[in-house]
């Protein structure tokens, strides 16, 4: 079991942290771009920009976006990752070489943070990133992933299964996959729950840090994280949506965001372009998506790379990345503010399209792809 923080570390912690984000403000050395002519337009996760978008906020190209890609503290643990991450599902939709050159070309331009999932396409996302990371790769990246399994047995067979698929025997972080039901914390934490298998398995040294992940309700999140205090139980990271959109419904930003900062856990960033769903409001770039997300203190922000051109953008934010100020953090507000409120671009709370588990929920005890 994760040990309970020292008060002493904590404060160490976010100062770390503080200094972090100052880092990646000053490693932006010049001013906005006069001109984005002759810039690519910027693709998003889900397909081509909309085209009533408006200019972009941050900039299309400075001499920083050359520089290196900033890293941040993963909460307490010491460790230091990327503050843009690879997403895992993305890396299952182009052919299998087009999904490990991205990750290649990834891992060379500086993103050591690689998410991925048990059940993303049937477990080849896993496959194809566990070819990617052989001949020395691995070392060089905090490798994620998730099991679906609210079991004590069903979360440590898929837990083998992705260690087999990544070829590797340690994970640094495990996390419990889409906290989206109700009942989903006491079944969790429950006798025999799916904690006992990341518990034995951290033991074993099979993983480093344990997590969980959401997309529904921050009111479930927030259940999650009593539950686990309840029991004496610490998680390293959780991972949530956060995006423009976000702060007008149901907001993870605005109820589990404080208290994840105020206790030193580890940010996960995800779906800070909706899966391409938020740039079909014409409201936002792609880059004022990446970029918004980037300004919050996430320790890392995962967005879905299916290109070389949409891995690029990616780069090219998180290199020129300067925070918002708090001027363009409210014009951003204020511009998606209509369009947010009934959560329309953010289906992953409204409706059951984004739910593998409840299209699967003999995943949740054991069943197999």
């Amino acid at each position: 079991m994760p040990s309970k923080a020292d008060p002493k570390l904590m404060a160490c912690k976010r100062r770390a942290f503080l200094a972090g984000v100052a880092l990646a403000a000053c490693e932006s050395r010049s001013d906005v771009a006069s001109s984005t002519a002759g810039v690519p337009r910027a693709i998003p996760e889900g397909g081509p920009v909309a085209t009533n978008a408006p200019p972009t906020l941050s900039p299309a190209r400075t001499e920083a976006s050359q520089g290196p890609v900033p890293r941040r503290p993963l909460g307490l643990t010491e460790e230091q990752v990327s503050a843009i991450g690879l997403g895992g599902f993305h890396l299952g939709i182009p052919t299998e070489a087009e999904a490990i050159r991205i990750m290649h070309r990834a891992i060379d331009e500086g993103i050591t943070f690689f998410d991925n999932c048990w059940d993303y396409h049937g477990g080849e996302s896993e496959r194809r990133m566990g070819k990617a990371l052989a001949d020395g790769r691995r070392d060089k990246v905090f490798l994620m992933t998730k099991v679906d399994g609210r079991t004590q047995e069903a979360a440590a067979r898929q837990l083998e299964d992705s260690l087999h698929r990544l070829r590797t025997d340690r994970i640094d972080l495990v996390q419990i996959h889409e906290v989206i039901r109700e009942k989903d914390p006491g079944w969790v934490f429950g006798k025999d729950g799916a904690i006992e298998a990341l518990r034995v398995a951290q033991k074993a040294g099979k993983l480093r840090f344990i997590g969980f992940t959401g997309h529904k309700s921050p009111e479930i999140h927030l259940e999650m994280l009593r539950t686990a205090k309840a029991n004496d139980f610490r998680f390293d990271t959780v991972q949530m949506p956060l995006n423009v959109m976000d702060p007008h419904f149901k907001s993870f930003e605005k109820k589990v965001l404080p208290l994840l900062t105020e206790q030193h856990v580890g940010v996960l960033g995800m779906k800070p372009l909706g899966s391409g769903d938020i740039l079909k409001s014409g409201a936002v770039s792609a880059e004022d998506c990446l970029r918004y997300a980037l300004s919050l203190p996430t320790s890392v922000v995962i967005t879905g790379c299916d290109s070389m051109q949409i891995l690029e953008q990616a780069l090219r934010v998180a290199r020129g990345f300067r925070p918002l100020d708090e001027s363009a953090r409210l014009a951003l507000l204020d511009r998606t503010r209509p369009l947010g409120e009934a959560g329309k671009f953010e289906a992953f709370k409204t409706s059951e399209r984004f739910d593998a588990t409840s299209r699967n929920p003999h995943w949740l005890t054991g069943g197999t792809l």
